[in-house]
């Protein structure tokens, strides 16, 4: 699942795929927001990324697709 991550102040977005689903990012993200503690997530090359929980801007968070092989994914 692809999750956008928009950062007050700054022009640029942080997107990453993720194998979490969507309830779980979303758990995530309201507890950091919430407590104004860190966002930690991983992507699917095994990468963190951490963000302040009082900078965050808005999280997008794409459907849940998988990915299709062939000429027919066109």
């Amino acid at each position: 699942m692809e999750v956008k991550i928009g950062i007050q102040n700054v022009g640029r977005e942080i997107v990453l795929e993720s194998s979490q689903d969507a309830d779980a990012v979303s758990k995530l993200v309201s507890e950091a927001i919430s407590a104004g503690s860190e966002l930690r997530l991983s992507d699917e090359k095994g990468r963190t990324v951490i963000v302040p929980g009082n900078s965050i801007g808005y999280v997008e968070l794409g459907a849940e697709e998988s990915r299709r092989v062939g000429f027919g994914a066109l």
